[in-house]
């Protein structure tokens, strides 16, 4: 009896390694990928990132429109206020209170 070879879907592969090289990206999907593996592990956060990436190559292909990254930074301007917030409340729950500091001056 002859054994089945398994395929792969080459799609699948193809995207999973694009999302794991988002890793050391400073995007906004990088910063998607960071997140995600901080919350579920590698694999999952792989899983996870592929999918985003998928749909955001199908939206693409079928509405023929170029990739615009300016809507994933609004994401991520929105992701960092809710975290800036998250931290001001907690602060205030422990007696303390946030002060911004300048970027260029710290190290």
């Amino acid at each position: 009896m002859a054994r089945k070879k398994s395929k792969k879907c080459r799609a699948a592969t193809g995207l999973r390694m694009a999302a794991q090289s988002l890793h050391h990206s400073k995007s906004a999907l990088g910063d998607f990928y960071r997140r995600m593996r901080t919350k579920l592990g590698a694999p999952k956060a792989i899983t996870a990132a592929a999918h985003k990436l998928a749909r955001i190559i199908f939206h693409l292909v079928t509405t023929h429109q170029e990739f615009d990254d300016s809507r994933f930074a609004g994401d991520q301007l929105r992701h960092r206020k809710r975290q800036e917030a998250k931290l001001r409340a907690r602060a205030r729950a422990l007696g303390f209170q946030l002060i911004p500091v300048d970027p260029e001056v710290v190290p």
